[in-house]
């Protein structure tokens, strides 16, 4: 397969879903390539888990279309649903259930197998077997919905929110696991707001805001492409000029007699023009950070708008 058609694992086309009086995803477009993590960041209510439960089929586009492993999952939830793992924020397990007897229920809608990877699993997360899942800590019970989620191998991970209220540790552990899927060949789709702990782990980001994707692209090539621009004044504030297209200034804030300046596509002709700009005292560059990033489409609005030929390469050595 050419870079030019790499292959998605997930992938959304103007996806829009509405309830009455509210439309939670507004043409949603994105290419989840194989083997990678992809993070899914936004504030409460921005449609992560509404994304989610229509990747799932739980829900129904109201318009645009999805696909997950090549499927519809408007028509195709059930077989979709076996082939991926799912772990919620509050996973719903049988309380009165050990966390050995849960594994063996689960194992009745696999392949055989499950039970022994389930237990090698629990064993290696160091939950007890004969423990009621009532009696289990959060983090436990989080290990036990990541047992049950991975034991059958499936090729799409999907976590939404995994990891909020636990300790560090475990979600430490938890950032471990998604490493070792990847490695694997396997995909990670995480949805989250704990911005430092994904930037860590994931190859691929998508910010959502008030439904809309403002930004999706891959942490390499954002690190490379998006700056931030520290320009210091010697008395007053002095005029910039705007950087040539292609570049962008994303964001500015000003502190006393510097200006803060994120910027995308900053190039050193631009960058000189600054520097020997009259007025200006210095200039220092820096690589944005992703909460940065992630400030600046939800608090400012920025449209980053996407590098999708950028982001479905990185999977394209798997189906080359």
């Amino acid at each position: 397969m050419s870079l030019a058609e790499p292959e998605a694992v997930v992938s959304t086309h103007r996806l829009t879903v509405a309830f009455p009086g509210c439309e939670a995803l507004r043409e949603v477009d994105l290419q989840v390539p194989r083997g990678t993590v992809v993070a899914l960041l936004g504030e409460n209510g921005a449609g992560k888990t509404t994304l989610i439960q229509t990747l799932t089929g739980f829900l129904r586009p109201t318009a645009g279309s999805c696909r997950v492993l090549g499927l519809d999952p408007a028509t195709s939830a059930l077989e979709i649903r076996r082939r991926i793992g799912y772990v919620a924020d509050a996973p719903a397990l049988y309380d009165w259930m050990r966390a050995g007897e849960i594994g063996w229920f689960a194992a009745s809608f696999y392949e055989a197998g499950y039970l022994e990877r389930y237990r090698e699993f629990i064993a290696r997360y160091e939950v007890p077997e004969d423990r009621k899942i009532r009696h289990l800590s959060k983090g436990q019970r989080a290990k036990v919905a990541l047992a049950l989620a991975l034991a059958h191998d499936p090729e799409l991970l999907i976590l939404d929110e995994p990891t909020s209220g636990l300790d560090p540790l475990v979600r430490r552990e938890f950032l471990e696991s998604m490493l070792e899927r990847v490695a694997s060949g396997r995909t990670v789709l995480l949805a989250s707001h704990q911005i430092s702990e994904v930037e860590r782990v994931a190859d691929c980001v998508a910010i959502l805001h008030q439904g809309r994707v403002r930004l999706f692209d891959s942490l390499s090539h954002l690190r490379e492409t998006v700056s931030e621009v520290t320009v210091s004044f010697e008395f007053a504030e002095t005029e910039l000029p705007q950087p040539a297209p292609p570049a962008r200034m994303l964001r500015e804030q000003v502190e006393g007699r510097q200006r803060k300046i994120l910027v995308q596509g900053l190039g050193d002709d631009a960058l000189a023009q600054w520097k020997s700009r009259p007025g200006v005292a210095g200039v220092r560059v820096r690589s944005a950070a992703l909460d940065e990033l992630f400030a600046a489409c939800i608090r400012h609005g920025a449209d980053f708008g996407s590098a999708t030929a950028e982001v479905l390469s990185l999977g394209s050595s798997e189906v080359a």
